[in-house]
């Protein structure tokens, strides 16, 4: 889903991931969601580029796991992208009334100028197509019908982690690990959106464990409730500097946004006819200039 990045589009952001290492800068540029920009490799914008890429820095959340542990890790991450996932882009992006009066605000409001104008429908049109790959040509004409077996399996998927995780903090122990922030960025906008139309989120409220492990998270890790944190001093002029540091393309960025944006609404007013140049013949000008100054002469 790409959810967690999203919450920290707006600007580059300090802190620790579970394995301990520091939160990357993340970015937009890619235009694609989730985005981690690195020194060395650029712009990663594939869940497993980042993971590996982090790996490479030393920082693993399963380091400690034993291969048992491992290989349920493999599974049910496969698990939950063959029955759950479908079912979220189903709920945010392809249900009509959660689309329009959730998904796309959501998005837009987060996502900065002038990317939140058509990268919302962009990724619209992408889950749509990821859908139609996942069900073939007929998902059109057995939608309801799939549609019901789909949410039946989400919902058996839910069940499935509710067991699993029982009465522990995580789903290995007491310490979090990948397959914790897995299901975590799964599970977590589902339970938090405030959705019209919210048949899945019903079954995950009554799971009470999995609520509980949601809530435990946000409130260790996500402490500002997902959005910016908190500035407790005003900043100062070596704070200024640090952040210059940590994106020196601020200002450019800046002025390349006014300038798309502005491109944008001319583009428009011209194919929209709003603005249109017409142009006379080449000879009629200079006579009728002329014309009009000699008119002006008389009056005198």
């Amino acid at each position: 889903m790409g959810l967690g990045a999203l919450a920290a589009c707006r600007r580059p952001m300090k802190g620790q991931l579970w394995a301990g290492s520091p939160l990357y800068s993340l970015s937009l540029l890619s235009g694609c969601l989730p985005a981690l920009k690195t020194k060395e490799e650029g712009v990663l914008s594939q869940m497993h580029q980042i993971i590996t890429h982090l790996r490479k820095q030393k920082y693993n959340a399963d380091y400690d796991l034993s291969a048992r542990q491992g290989a349920d890790t493999l599974a049910f991450v496969s698990l939950l992208e063959e029955k759950l996932l479908p079912v979220l882009i189903h709920t945010f992006w392809v249900d009509a009334k959660n689309y329009v009066e959730h998904t796309r605000k959501w998005y837009a409001e987060a996502i900065p100028f002038p990317l939140n104008f058509f990268l919302p429908n962009r990724m619209h049109k992408q889950r749509l197509e990821r859908l139609q790959l996942v069900w073939g040509e007929s998902c059109l004409e057995d939608e309801e019908e799939l549609e019901k077996e789909m949410y039946r399996e989400a919902r058996e998927c839910l069940t499935l982690l509710s067991q699993r995780l029982g009465d522990q903090k995580f789903f290995f122990g007491d310490s979090p690990a990948s397959l914790d922030a897995f299901v975590f960025s799964h599970l977590a906008p589902l339970l938090k959106a405030k959705l019209p139309n919210g048949k899945l989120q019903q079954h995950l409220k009554s799971l009470q464990n999995l609520c509980d492990f949601c809530s435990s998270i946000l409130s260790l890790y996500f402490p500002w409730d997902g959005g910016d944190a908190p500035s407790s001093a005003p900043k100062t002029s070596a704070s200024e500097g640090t952040e210059s540091e940590e994106d020196p393309y601020k200002r450019r960025n800046q002025i390349l946004s006014v300038l798309v944006g502005l491109a944008a609404m001319i583009g428009y007013a011209f194919l929209s006819g709003i603005v249109s140049i017409q142009r006379g013949p080449s000879g009629a000008a200079g006579p009728r200039s002329i014309a009009m100054e000699e008119e002006e002469e008389e009056e005198e």
